[in-house]
């Protein structure tokens, strides 16, 4: 099992990519970690994205740093993107991805992924509405598919999410999307399963266990995401944090179980912006040793 972390945490506060690198590496004794377009936007003008993807892929080489995949991030997740009940901004959430492809491939990163977007509340109440949307949605991720695959990159990733009116965020929901995607997509899609959306228990109910996703979806999961949460709210809580019960030695014996601990799994912790720098590093390094100890990686 390989551990890496997500760089939601250096959003606003680390945005060098020297900074980043060093903090990762030195700090955390960690060489992987998955990019998040918060760090730079896609709709960045294109000569300076290039500039800034290249400033960041030398930092990353000069501290031995993988960049496993880029995300969409917490800005690009407040966008209905795909799903906008608007035809001009669903076609404004392809060249969006567009972009953000150009910007995986100058990371010399092989992957990439997200959400596919989420519906009005109006759209959702109407089934035919909804499920053009769906349809819409699924034929454009096979055009991003082919795009990503002209870009030279390897793997597609979808974030299932806790939020009905967003796609998918259902086991079988999961199972019908991969399963129809099979033959039609120039890549490979894989799922970035996110354990704080799978334990959601307002949405799942009781005590939301994440083993049925993980047996349900097995070989179709990618990537995992860790996080500290109470069960009642997507909270990307770190360690130690005490509003947080999520058990990581557990979940390392599931995924071990299950044959996946050769997933990487990375560690997804943000804070609000207006807590102190310290606060927010120290407690990323005490997640990091945390989650080391407990899913027993040296």
């Amino acid at each position: 099992m390989r551990l890496g972390i997500n760089l939601s945490f250096a959003v606003k506060r680390m945005p060098e990519g020297r900074a980043w690198a060093r903090f990762v590496r030195e700090a955390l004794g960690l060489d992987l970690v998955q990019f998040t377009f918060d760090l730079i936007d896609p709709w960045t003008p294109a000569g300076l994205r290039q500039r800034m993807a290249e400033d960041t892929r030398r930092a990353a080489a000069e501290y031995g740093i993988t960049i496993h995949s880029t995300a969409t991030g917490l800005a690009a997740y407040t966008y209905n993107s795909l799903l906008h009940p608007d035809e001009a901004a669903r076609q404004a959430a392809r060249m969006w991805w567009e972009n953000a492809i150009a910007l995986t491939a100058a990371l010399d990163s092989p992957g990439i992924g997200g959400q596919l977007g989420a519906l009005s509340v109006a759209d959702a109440a109407n089934p035919a509405i909804a499920s053009a949307r769906y349809d819409e949605a699924f034929h454009a991720w096979i055009d991003i598919a082919e795009r990503a695959a002209q870009a030279g990159l390897q793997t597609l990733y979808i974030e299932p999410t806790p939020l009905t009116r967003e796609f998918p965020h259902t086991i079988a929901q999961c199972i019908e999307m991969y399963d129809l995607w099979q033959g039609k997509t120039a890549l490979p899609t894989r799922y970035a399963f996110d354990i704080g959306h799978a334990g959601y228990r307002p949405l799942y109910g009781g005590e939301a266990p994440i083993e049925p996703w993980l047996s349900a979806l097995g070989d179709r999961i990618g990537l995992l995401h860790v996080q500290n949460t109470d069960g009642m709210s997507d909270s990307h809580w770190g360690w130690p944090d005490g509003r947080g019960t999520f058990d990581v030695a557990a979940f390392g014996a599931q995924v071990r179980a299950h044959g996946l601990d050769d997933l990487p799994v990375f560690i997804e912790v943000f804070y609000p912006f207006e807590l102190s720098d310290a606060q927010v590093l120290d407690n990323i390094r005490t997640s990091v040793e945390h989650c080391k100890r407990a899913l027993d990686i040296a």
